[in-house]
Protein backbone atom coordinates (compact mmCIF):
# COMPACT_ATOMS: atom_id res chain seq x y z
CA UNK A 1 0.00 0.00 0.00
CA UNK A 2 2.81 2.42 0.41
CA UNK A 3 3.96 1.42 -2.80
CA UNK A 4 1.16 2.36 -4.22
CA UNK A 5 0.71 5.46 -2.20
CA UNK A 6 3.92 6.44 -2.95
CA UNK A 7 3.30 5.74 -6.50
CA UNK A 8 0.21 7.77 -6.63
CA UNK A 9 2.16 10.93 -5.38
CA UNK A 10 4.83 10.05 -8.00
CA UNK A 11 2.09 10.26 -10.73
CA UNK A 12 0.55 13.38 -9.00
CA UNK A 13 3.57 15.08 -8.85
CA UNK A 14 4.43 14.54 -12.35
CA UNK A 15 0.36 15.63 -13.16
CA UNK A 16 1.15 18.83 -11.20
CA UNK A 17 4.42 19.56 -12.44
CA UNK A 18 3.39 19.23 -16.45
CA UNK A 19 0.28 21.25 -15.39
CA UNK A 20 2.40 23.63 -13.95
CA UNK A 21 4.43 23.69 -16.64
CA UNK A 22 1.58 23.97 -19.02
CA UNK A 23 0.10 26.98 -17.00
CA UNK A 24 3.89 28.87 -17.46
CA UNK A 25 3.76 27.75 -21.34
CA UNK A 26 0.15 29.03 -21.49
CA UNK A 27 0.82 32.39 -19.09
CA UNK A 28 3.59 33.01 -21.63
CA UNK A 29 2.13 32.84 -24.79
CA UNK A 30 -0.34 34.91 -24.11
CA UNK A 31 2.58 37.58 -22.60
CA UNK A 32 3.59 37.63 -26.27
CA UNK A 33 0.26 38.58 -27.47
CA UNK A 34 -0.57 42.57 -27.95
CA UNK A 35 -3.00 43.65 -26.50
CA UNK A 36 -5.63 46.89 -27.26
CA UNK A 37 -3.21 49.09 -25.51
CA UNK A 38 0.13 48.13 -27.20
CA UNK A 39 -1.42 48.28 -30.64
CA UNK A 40 -3.12 51.84 -29.71
CA UNK A 41 0.85 52.85 -28.84
CA UNK A 42 2.25 51.23 -31.84
CA UNK A 43 -0.08 53.52 -34.24
CA UNK A 44 0.69 56.28 -32.30
CA UNK A 45 4.09 56.26 -32.45
CA UNK A 46 3.89 55.49 -36.36
CA UNK A 47 1.64 58.54 -36.90
CA UNK A 48 4.05 61.04 -34.68
CA UNK A 49 6.67 59.66 -36.97
CA UNK A 50 5.21 60.33 -40.17
CA UNK A 51 3.55 63.71 -38.52
CA UNK A 52 7.55 64.21 -37.88
CA UNK A 53 8.66 63.36 -41.36
CA UNK A 54 6.17 65.84 -42.64
CA UNK A 55 6.89 68.55 -40.60
CA UNK A 56 10.68 68.12 -41.92
CA UNK A 57 9.59 67.94 -45.44
CA UNK A 58 7.38 71.38 -45.24
CA UNK A 59 10.64 73.05 -43.52
CA UNK A 60 12.54 72.32 -46.07
CA UNK A 61 9.87 73.67 -48.67
CA UNK A 62 9.57 76.71 -46.51
CA UNK A 63 13.05 77.09 -46.43
CA UNK A 64 14.14 76.57 -50.08
CA UNK A 65 11.55 79.16 -51.11
CA UNK A 66 12.39 81.70 -48.24
CA UNK A 67 15.83 81.48 -50.23
CA UNK A 68 14.32 81.50 -53.68
CA UNK A 69 12.56 85.08 -52.10
CA UNK A 70 15.93 86.16 -50.68
CA UNK A 71 17.84 86.07 -53.86
CA UNK A 72 14.75 87.56 -55.98
CA UNK A 73 15.03 90.12 -53.17
CA UNK A 74 18.47 90.98 -53.53
CA UNK A 75 18.50 90.87 -57.19
CA UNK A 76 15.96 93.69 -57.34
CA UNK A 77 17.26 95.38 -54.79
CA UNK A 78 20.28 95.39 -56.87
CA UNK A 79 18.55 96.30 -59.70
CA UNK A 80 16.65 99.03 -58.09
CA UNK A 81 19.84 100.87 -56.72
CA UNK A 82 21.90 100.26 -59.91
CA UNK A 83 18.46 102.06 -61.19
CA UNK A 84 18.69 105.08 -58.55
CA UNK A 85 22.76 105.11 -59.53
CA UNK A 86 22.35 105.53 -63.26
CA UNK A 87 19.74 108.10 -62.61
CA UNK A 88 21.93 110.24 -59.92
CA UNK A 89 24.30 109.68 -62.92
CA UNK A 90 22.23 111.19 -65.64
CA UNK A 91 20.93 114.46 -63.33
CA UNK A 92 24.57 115.23 -62.35
CA UNK A 93 24.93 115.00 -66.58
CA UNK A 94 22.00 117.15 -66.90
CA UNK A 95 22.89 119.23 -64.71
CA UNK A 96 26.66 119.76 -65.28
CA UNK A 97 25.37 120.77 -68.92
CA UNK A 98 22.59 123.09 -67.77
CA UNK A 99 25.51 124.99 -65.86
CA UNK A 100 28.08 125.07 -68.75
CA UNK A 101 26.89 128.14 -71.36
CA UNK A 102 27.93 127.07 -74.43
CA UNK A 103 25.77 124.24 -74.29
CA UNK A 104 22.22 123.72 -74.27
CA UNK A 105 20.09 121.37 -72.22
CA UNK A 106 17.17 121.29 -74.39
CA UNK A 107 19.07 120.10 -77.44
CA UNK A 108 20.85 117.15 -75.51
CA UNK A 109 19.59 113.83 -74.72
CA UNK A 110 21.26 111.90 -71.69
CA UNK A 111 20.24 108.64 -70.74
CA UNK A 112 22.55 106.05 -68.49
CA UNK A 113 22.08 102.37 -68.00
CA UNK A 114 24.47 100.60 -65.47
CA UNK A 115 26.97 103.35 -65.58
CA UNK A 116 26.84 103.46 -69.36
CA UNK A 117 26.12 107.29 -70.33
CA UNK A 118 24.17 107.83 -73.87
CA UNK A 119 24.53 111.37 -75.40
CA UNK A 120 22.44 112.28 -78.50
CA UNK A 121 20.74 115.09 -80.17
CA UNK A 122 22.36 117.86 -81.93
CA UNK A 123 25.01 120.74 -81.02
CA UNK A 124 25.92 123.59 -82.72
CA UNK A 125 29.92 122.73 -82.76
CA UNK A 126 32.05 119.56 -82.62
CA UNK A 127 33.71 121.57 -79.39
CA UNK A 128 30.43 121.47 -77.78
CA UNK A 129 30.74 117.87 -78.44
CA UNK A 130 33.54 117.82 -77.09
CA UNK A 131 32.57 119.80 -74.21
CA UNK A 132 29.28 117.38 -73.53
CA UNK A 133 31.38 114.34 -73.59
CA UNK A 134 34.38 116.12 -71.36
CA UNK A 135 31.43 116.82 -69.04
CA UNK A 136 29.52 113.37 -68.90
CA UNK A 137 33.31 111.42 -68.47
CA UNK A 138 33.96 113.53 -65.23
CA UNK A 139 31.03 112.07 -63.19
CA UNK A 140 31.29 109.88 -60.64
CA UNK A 141 29.95 106.04 -61.46
CA UNK A 142 30.42 106.80 -65.00
CA UNK A 143 31.62 103.52 -66.49
CA UNK A 144 31.70 104.55 -70.22
CA UNK A 145 30.07 107.61 -72.35
CA UNK A 146 28.94 107.19 -76.09
CA UNK A 147 28.03 109.95 -78.24
CA UNK A 148 25.43 110.28 -80.88
CA UNK A 149 25.98 113.59 -81.10
CA UNK A 150 25.83 115.71 -84.42
CA UNK A 151 26.79 119.33 -85.37
CA UNK A 152 23.86 121.01 -86.90
CA UNK A 153 24.72 122.61 -89.75
CA UNK A 154 21.50 123.94 -91.19
CA UNK A 155 21.88 126.70 -88.11
CA UNK A 156 25.09 128.03 -89.55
Amino acid sequence: MKATNERRLGISAKRLSMIISLFAVLGLASCQQKGPAEKTGEKLDRSVENAEQKIEQGTEKAESKLDDVKESIIEKTEASGQYIDDSVITLKIKTAILNEPSLKVSQIKVTTADGVVQLSGTVDSQQSIDKAIEMAQSQDGVKSVQSDLTVNTAGN
